[in-house]
């Protein structure tokens, strides 16, 4: 016989906002929009004839009817995901990520192994670019990209805002004559990367300064925190990128001022979402960017 049954993204969608009481929180555990959830919830209330949530102002609460069908079905997917996981677990899988270079060698590789613990039949090809070619054509599954998230004709999700710091070597601020506050910037030699203008850390410093022109450019940011490091200049850079490094003491951030700027993201291939381990590494990306840093590698 032919089963008449709901579409699975519409049920997903509806244990995950009972779970969480929430829509929002029911689209970051899907990896969905708020509008997204909304839909596929109104879509199943239109296919039942009922409605499951009883919507007040920005709260939701089940229904009778929702509390009846919730108890229903929660055992079959539960089921459902138990047979897949079982069947899929001998099939191996190839996710093909390209990151850009810094925040692949200086963040993911160090988290990499929890990943693999979680999904070991899941082989990863791991490659660097700060290009789009490769994601829009298909060349791999997805990418690690900076930027404000604005990508036409790429589903992309946003690991986090970024915090921009300075930072240099333990010695640097007293080859200068001292760097105690953001004016005497004007002592430090500057080192500089195409996406990570200093005008943002200026104006949370109170400088209303012009982009400053001076200093040495680098297109490798893990060149440029190196460089720092090694006592050549004063670098900004992401706080996640260097936090191992504070911690170590090999570098210092001699300002206490920081500037929020825009951040990371994982950009889907056009066929992506359709596949469950690209999504599972999606959301493992997403719940590591948010987690505290390890031990080895917290902030100073």
């Amino acid at each position: 016989m032919a089963f008449r049954l709901p579409p699975m993204h519409a049920l997903e969608a509806f244990e995950s906002a009972a779970r969480h009481q929430s829509f929002v929180k029911a689209a970051e555990d899907l990896c969905v929009t708020q509008s997204a959830v909304s839909h596929r919830i109104r879509q199943l209330e239109d296919d039942l004839g009922v409605r499951l949530f009883l919507r007040l102002n920005r709260n939701i609460v089940l229904t009778p009817a929702g509390e009846a069908y919730l108890a229903s079905i929660r055992g079959a997917l539960a089921d459902i995901e138990g047979a897949t996981r079982a069947i899929a677990h001998g099939a191996r899988h190839e996710l093909r990520v390209s990151v850009a270079p810094a925040i692949g060698s200086k963040w993911l590789v160090s988290r990499l192994a929890d990943f693999q613990r979680q999904y070991p039949a899941v082989d990863l090809i791991l490659s660097t670019s700060t290009q789009l070619g490769n994601i829009r054509s298909g060349e791999v599954d997805l990418a690690v990209r900076y930027g404000d998230g604005r990508w036409p004709g790429l589903e992309s999700f946003k690991m986090s805002d970024e915090v921009l710091v300075t930072v240099c070597s333990p010695a640097y601020p007293a080859s200068v004559g001292g760097l105690g506050e953001p004016a005497q910037l004007l002592r430090a030699r500057l080192l500089h990367h195409p996406i990570l203008p200093w005008r943002p850390w200026l104006e949370a410093a109170g400088l209303d300064w012009p982009e400053p022109a001076g200093g040495v450019r680098f297109d490798d940011a893990v060149m440029m925190i190196e460089a720092a490091a090694a006592g050549h200049g004063l670098a900004l850079c992401p706080r996640r990128l260097v936090e191992s490094q504070l911690a170590a003491g090999s570098l210092i951030q001699p300002f206490a001022v920081a500037a929020l700027d825009r951040g990371y993201h994982v950009l889907l291939a056009p066929d992506g979402s359709s596949r469950p381990w690209v999504m599972a590494f999606v959301r493992w990306l997403l719940a590591a960017a948010q987690a505290a840093p390890p031990a080895s590698g917290g902030a100073a």
